[in-house]
């Protein structure tokens, strides 16, 4: 899966647009290496997203087309 898709789908971010602007400013690593909107995305992945003052990582736990919202947690796990 795409990662701007799975930004949006586990709803990290909330439009994929704004997924594939972080994405191309390079404020998202996978597995500690810089990825560009178009990189897949795999449970056991973890990725890197910089929000400006704030930082958080994720572990990719499963993918999916689309969730309904209150199952998008299952999607990904927080570990900072």
């Amino acid at each position: 899966m795409r990662l701007d898709k799975f930004l949006k789908v586990s709803r990290i971010i909330k439009r994929r647009t704004v997924a594939k602007e972080v994405c191309d400013r390079g404020n998202v690593l996978i597995n500690d290496r810089p990825a560009k909107a178009s990189s897949e995305v795999k449970a056991g992945d973890v990725l890197q997203i910089d929000f400006g003052q704030r930082k958080i990582r994720v572990e990719v736990l499963s993918e999916a087309e689309s969730v309904k919202a209150q199952d998008a947690k299952e999607l990904y796990k927080i570990l900072d």
